[in-house]
């Protein structure tokens, strides 16, 4: 096992990560930039070392000073986080190359799976089910014609190595498909240096579910169900639930199942998570994470299981502690993600926290490095807490959500709580009955 993790991450990730870490007896190194000094991580690490100014390009995305920092201190391995370099193939290769261990998959793995077109290619190889449409890149208007009258319209344009909804767009006919192809490839270019993009079947009322899988090194590949993350805006998660309220139990073990199979044929080692749109019966592959992700904390209140341990432990070689026959699903439970923006423009709100106090009580969890005089920096996601309830079932879990909403106290600037409030009182939310539109569509036009 390792004797000492550097966590290249900020936030309350970095937090999640060094208290896996305090748990399992291994020292911990929190990197930061100069904006982040007074950060919780940096509190509470046994080591910590500033890698540049407040810019990521400088500091969190530095990937020399995160090696240095790793050097001088002594780590045995690098934990990548969310965001970040967390799924940047060269990175986890470098890594390596230095001696230090990538707590994550290999790094072949995550570079197929970060390329759009490459995971679909490897899905319809593993026997994923994926979404019709282009087997490649499209160039123009006119190679996309030919294939958008064959899986018919709307059809979606989309960043081969995009992601966060930048370099997607919608063309409702054939008119609107060459101006819909040029504003993808501009904006994709724009964001992640290539203009490369993709078609496929626009899906019109789906729901996002995703399948979280754990491999390991000896061929042990366990899935711990689906999270539905359908309540989204500008295709960026707000809230997340599992089970999802969409799925029956024999369509939750259809795609659990493919998911497991899949990974097990590709040799896949760490947590990953499969991603999936849901419409009328049918499960199409979209993506795959090959990192942590934000909202884990639902799996683990419902499985009991902590994921970031396991993921520690299959890094350092060590076979999964179970078998899928162990894993017991367990309630219902639900996120919220607190963002700091304004609950109706969604402007961003830095500044000082004045006052914080988080919810408790028999079924809450707070995943925050938030503090009483924290200066929420301008520079980064503005996320800056997950509030995580589990109950016996859904309802117990709506009613034990709301009555934590109403403890949080977030002082000193704006926060996405209010619109959360008002979210769990909404009979459509309440019912189940929702898809990756409505929040934008039918809750934010009210």
């Amino acid at each position: 096992m390792f004797e000492k993790i550097l966590i290249a991450n900020r936030g309350d990730i970095a937090l999640r990560i060094h208290r896996a870490c305090r748990e399992m007896g291994i020292k911990t190194v929190a990197v930061h930039s100069t904006a982040d000094a007074g950060a919780m991580h940096v509190r509470l690490a046994d080591e910590s070392v500033c890698i540049g100014p407040p810019a990521s390009r400088d500091s969190y995305l530095n990937v020399p000073a995160i090696l240095s920092a790793a050097m001088i201190t002594g780590a045995d391995a690098i934990h990548p986080g969310v965001g970040f370099l967390s799924e940047n193939a060269d990175f986890a290769e470098i890594v390596a190359a230095h001696g230090f261990t990538f707590i994550g998959p290999r790094p072949e793995h995550i570079r197929t799976m970060g390329d759009k077109i490459a995971a679909k290619r490897a899905a319809i190889e593993l026997g994923i089910p994926c979404v019709p449409g282009s087997a490649g890149a499209v160039s123009s208007a006119e190679d996309a014609m030919g294939i958008a009258q064959e899986i018919g319209f709307p059809v979606l344009i989309k960043a081969s190595a995009g992601g966060g909804g930048r370099g997607m767009k919608i063309a409702l006919s054939i008119d609107e498909l060459g101006q819909a192809i040029s504003m993808a490839q501009s904006e994709a270019e724009a964001a992640f240096g290539s203009g490369e993009v993709y078609i496929e079947r626009y899906l019109g009322r789906p729901r996002h579910i995703e399948v979280q899988i754990l491999g390991d090194s000896h061929g042990n590949v366990v899935h711990l169900g689906e999270r539905d993350c359908s309540l989204q805006r500008r295709h960026q998660k707000i809230l997340e639930e599992t089970p999802s309220p969409a799925l029956n139990a024999a369509a939750r073990e259809e795609i659990a199942e493919i998911a497991a199979s899949a990974m097990r044929r590709l040799g896949y080692e760490s947590l990953g998570t499969i991603e999936f749109l849901y419409e009328d019966g049918a499960f199409f592959f979209i993506e795959m994470n090959t990192r942590l992700q934000v909202e884990h904390p639902i799996t683990e209140m419902v499985t009991g299981i902590d994921l970031v341990r396991e993921q520690i432990q299959v890094a350092s070689g060590a076979p999964i502690g179970f078998l899928q026959a162990d894993i017991v699903f367990n309630g219902h439970s639900i996120e919220c993600r607190v963002n700091a923006e304004d609950p109706v423009s969604f402007r961003p709100s830095p500044g000082r926290i004045t006052d914080y106090h988080a919810p408790g009580g028999l079924g809450v969890r707070v995943d925050s490095a938030l503090y009483a005089g924290y200066e929420v920096p301008p520079y980064y996601d503005s996320l800056v807490a997950k509030l995580v309830v589990h109950g016996t079932n859904r309802n117990e879990c709506l009613l034990r959500l709301r009555r934590a909403l109403d403890e949080f106290v977030i002082g000193g600037i704006d926060t996405t709580v209010p619109l959360h409030q008002q979210l769990t009182k909404v009979p459509d939310f309440i019912n189940g009955d929702y898809d990756i539109h409505w929040l934008e569509n039918v809750f934010l036009t009210r």
